[in-house]
């Protein structure tokens, strides 16, 4: 039976909730932060998968490194998201980077 990996999962999760986030800002034509969300948000989750086959302990704890680089990136990117007037509250993804 294969064991249930969480912070895989909850990566992946969160991946799925940027892209709509990412929709969502693309069509309030808000493409400059829309993209950078893109690819920190999604870059986690593909760098925690990378881990998962690291040849080595030291390539495994920076795949986890970079990955963690990538959240702190997205969550910046979202509380400007937060504090700009114009732009989709994202409460939820704030919240939920937290738990990755």
């Amino acid at each position: 039976m294969e064991q249930k990996n969480e912070i895989l999962e909850l990566s992946f999760d969160f991946a799925l909730t940027i892209i709509k986030f990412s929709e969502l800002l693309d069509s309030d034509k808000k493409y400059v932060i829309s993209r950078q969300l893109l690819k920190s948000g999604t870059s986690i989750g593909a760098n925690i998968k990378e881990a998962q086959n690291a040849h080595s302990r030291n390539d495994f704890i920076s795949k986890c490194v970079i990955a963690m680089k990538e959240a702190d990136e997205t969550e910046y990117w979202l509380m400007l998201c937060e504090r700009s007037p114009n732009y989709p509250n994202p409460e939820e993804l704030l919240l939920k980077i937290v738990s990755i």
